[in-house]
């Protein structure tokens, strides 16, 4: 089992900056993709940027240029910094992993996910 915890959301004004942290625990070798995923109330999951088991990382086309996701050299926790923040980055923020070392943009293939964490954009 694999457990996965966030934290760092919160507010701030449109073009500001926050950076969200999800800590990897449980039974893990490293050779899984991880990532975010956002939603908004009633809406359905969009995935937003993703990094596979060898490094390779990938983002939502919403996002390239303004976010960048990283991990640290144990894999333990994943990052997003998120820059130029836009109201339409409201949402609810999810990290979510899954036993492969590819990605894919189906929050249905995520077997592990976090509970959340809420972003706020808005003046």
């Amino acid at each position: 089992q694999v457990q996965l915890m966030e934290s760092g959301g919160g507010s701030a004004q449109p073009g500001g900056s926050l950076r969200l942290v999800c800590v990897v625990s449980g039974e893990t070798d490293g050779r899984y993709c991880v990532g975010w995923f956002r939603h908004l109330p009633g809406q359905a999951r969009e995935g937003v940027a993703f990094i596979g088991g060898r490094g390779h990382t990938a983002y939502a086309y919403a996002v390239k240029g303004r976010f960048t996701i990283s991990q640290d050299n144990a894999k333990t926790t994943l990052y997003l910094q998120m820059n130029n923040l836009r109201s339409d980055d409201t949402a609810v923020y999810t990290c979510a992993a899954r036993n492969s070392e590819s990605c894919t943009w189906n929050w249905g293939d995520y077997n592990y996910r976090g509970q959340g964490t809420q972003v706020t954009v808005s003046s």
